[in-house]
């Protein structure tokens, strides 16, 4: 998701949140003429200049930061964000300690400032639906897939016979780099339609068996883009996503590196993961 397209859909979740009721449905990133009539509603309402653009000073306006101790619709629509990813509050409009706690795990799993204040950065990355929860675009990793298409008991198991991991995802399923660097289409008897990422950390990352790529030639991406759908094409008895990682002349084990993913703590580097122990 470009960073244009993470602020439309950012606006359409936080006018939804500033009108009192808190948004918890679908959003689609366009800023059409239904959203652009409630930025001009919104503007009204607080004096602006009513023109349907989202500039410095409506932006301003629209974003309001919550932190330990906050109360209100804000605090709840912070929450309602924040169980999106797999965190479980209670939406009850109260800034406490867990909803630091989950706001700083969120932080860190994208690479942002982790003072457990939802600012504008925070609000940014929770809303524009990068990653859903794969984790974020501009973030430094990201699940491979939806964090809430799997449990996180699933990222860890071993493969079959070789350090990869096997994902049990239906097909059509978002695949997302997970880290940024360069990302190239393969397509082989054995992997199927894939991608080849050449991450920024070091390491090679192989995704096979997509039903489809998200594009055709080879670009720079950054963690939690899009990169494909998940399929059954290659040598595969049933839909899934296969993850191979490779550093160092040999393939690693990916589970220490998704679990820490998934948790929001320190990420090991691709080199240090071990290289036997994840196979039957």
């Amino acid at each position: 998701m470009t960073i244009a397209r993470s602020v439309r859909h950012a606006v359409v979740v936080v006018l939804a949140v500033t009108s009192i009721a808190v948004f918890s449905g679908a959003t689609d990133g366009i800023f059409g003429s239904g959203t652009k009539s409630r930025v001009v509603s919104f503007q009204r309402s607080r004096g602006l200049a009513a023109d349907g653009v989202v500039g410095q000073n409506t932006w301003g306006k629209l974003i309001s930061n919550v932190q330990y101790g906050s109360r209100g619709s804000t605090v709840r629509a912070a929450q309602v964000q924040l169980n999106k990813y797999g965190h479980r509050l209670s939406v009850d409009g109260i800034f406490g300690s867990g909803t630091r706690s989950a706001t700083i795990a969120f932080q860190r799993s994208r690479g942002i400032s982790a003072d457990g204040i939802v600012g504008p950065t925070t609000w940014l990355y929770l809303t524009s639906g990068a990653s859903g929860g794969g984790g974020g675009g501009g973030g430094s990793r990201s699940l491979p897939v939806p964090r809430s298409a799997l449990p996180r008991s699933e990222y860890d198991d071993p493969h079959h016979d070789y350090p990869a991991l096997d994902l049990p995802v239906g097909t059509g399923t978002s695949a997302y780099a997970v880290v940024g660097g360069t990302a190239t289409p393969i397509n082989s008897s054995s992997c199927g339609l894939g991608m080849s990422l050449a991450g920024s950390d070091g390491g090679s990352y192989t995704y096979c068996h997509f039903s489809s790529r998200a594009f055709t030639s080879a670009r720079s991406v950054s963690a939690g883009t899009r990169i494909g759908y998940t399929g059954n094409t290659g040598n595969s008895t049933g839909p899934h996503l296969h993850l191979q990682i490779r550093a160092g002349g040999a393939l690693r084990c990916p589970g220490r590196m998704m679990l820490a993913i998934y948790d929001g703590t320190a990420v090991p580097s691709p080199a240090s993961l071990p290289t036997s122990g994840c196979s039957y």
